[in-house]
């Protein structure tokens, strides 16, 4: 059985070694036999609240009440409990279980398996858990690794991390490295490259530097400042992406801005306008309002509501144009659609159709259909059919030809 080592409330103690628990009453004091030296306790510390360690402590366990300061480094085989209070360490701390109701301070590095705080938590060096869970605030600045880290308020690492699921109940910045899974109700931002797995977010989230991941999704706005490589994103705002894109499906329910290219092996979706620096490549294209882009490519079918308004050209398997929209560019696809009362420059297809009261520049196709009250500026040029509406105006009678133009 243990032996034990009582210190009275309002006492100062030095102390080297204790063959068993210690217990020191309210507002007491420990001291080291040398000078920035270690106590160390062959049992559990006991302090009934608002205790200083002026040296460093090593013990099986430590419980307290209130606020306890260590001013050295704090070493604890078992567990640190600590109810309605704060633990402030000056130097590096390490435990294997930390439950702290209120607060953790540590100036340097912290090591646990899993730490519970009930409030707030600060490392000013690198924190290494299994899991950390955080009611309030988490800060760190230097390096976090950790199976999972759960706070309820807010997160800063100051440095990189390598976490594998981080979920924050608010805001949350980290400063590039790895995170697997990333759950954050507010804000989530990354100011360095990224590699993550999946990024679901309920307002913002926003990434700084070269990022390469799998799924993205945000309630508002997404920003990467940097190239990105992703499988999948998902965005109930807008998109905002300084760099180039390349993944497999994008999908928005707003505005999606890029300053470079957008390259995707599947389908892109956009309720609202998108605007592309340089090319867009996807499977399948669908727009609710507006696509600018240089160029744009598809395997399968350009459908835009709005107008596209491109410098090389569209190129797809069926290219359709809603009511009242229209095409700047180069139009060319085995199937061309433009809808009714909208306008269009040259249109290359195998079938070419103009809903009623369309305007085209030149036509260019095998079979074309052009219907009631459209208008014809340029050329029309056909090798199979052409059918006419009523009311048609054309600039030039249309010619049959054996070949189209390249």
């Amino acid at each position: 059985m243990n032996s034990k080592t009582s210190i009275p409330s309002r006492s100062t103690i030095t102390l080297d070694t204790v063959n068993g628990n210690l217990e020191l009453g309210k507002h007491s004091i420990v001291k080291a036999s040398q000078t920035q030296a270690k106590v160390t306790v062959l049992g559990a510390v006991y302090c009934e609240g608002d205790n200083i360690f002026e040296c460093s402590l090593s013990a099986d366990n430590l419980e307290a009440e209130n606020t306890v300061k260590i001013q050295g480094d704090l070493e604890i085989k078992g567990t640190v409990d600590v109810e309605d209070g704060t633990l402030e360490v000056y130097g590096n701390m390490t435990a294997e279980e930390v439950d702290v109701d209120r607060k953790v301070y540590v100036s340097r590095n912290f090591a646990g398996t899993h730490v519970e705080v009930g409030g707030s938590m600060r490392v000013e060096g690198n924190t290494k858990a299994e899991s950390v869970e955080v009611g309030g605030t988490f800060e760190a600045k230097g390096e976090v690794t950790a199976e999972s880290v759960e706070v309820g308020g807010s997160l800063t690492v100051r440095s990189i991390s390598n976490i594998k699921f981080l979920e924050v109940g608010g805001s949350a910045t980290v400063t590039g490295g790895k995170v697997e899974k990333v759950d954050v109700g507010g804000t989530f931002e990354s100011n360095g490259p990224l590699e993550f797995e999946d990024i679901d977010v309920g307002g913002t989230a926003r990434l700084n530097g070269k990022s390469k991941g799998r799924k993205i999704e945000a309630g508002g706005t997404f920003e990467a400042h940097g190239d990105l490589t992703f499988d999948a994103i998902d965005v109930g705002g807008k998109v905002e992406i300084r760099g180039t894109a390349t993944g497999d499906r994008v999908e928005v329910g707003g505005r999606v801005d890029i300053e470079g290219s957008l390259k995707l092996s599947g389908r892109l979706e956009v309720g609202g306008r998108i605007q592309v620096t340089n090319r867009i490549e996807a499977e399948s294209i669908e727009i609710g309002g507006t696509l600018e882009a240089s160029k744009v490519l598809a395997k399968e079918k350009v459908e835009v509501g709005g107008s596209i308004h491109t410098n090389e050209g569209t190129y797809a398997t069926v290219i359709e144009i809603g009511r009242k929209g229209e095409v700047k560019g180069l139009a060319k696809a085995q199937r061309v659609i433009i809808g009714r009362d909208a306008r269009a420059e040259s249109i290359y297809g195998k079938e070419v159709l103009l809903r009623t009261g369309a305007e085209a520049e030149n036509v260019y196709g095998e079979r074309v259909t052009i219907e009631s009250r459209c208008r014809i500026h340029g050329e029309i040029l056909y090798t199979d059919e052409l059918k006419l509406g009523e009311g048609i105006s054309l600039a030039k009678d249309p010619q049959k030809t054996s070949s189209l133009p390249p």
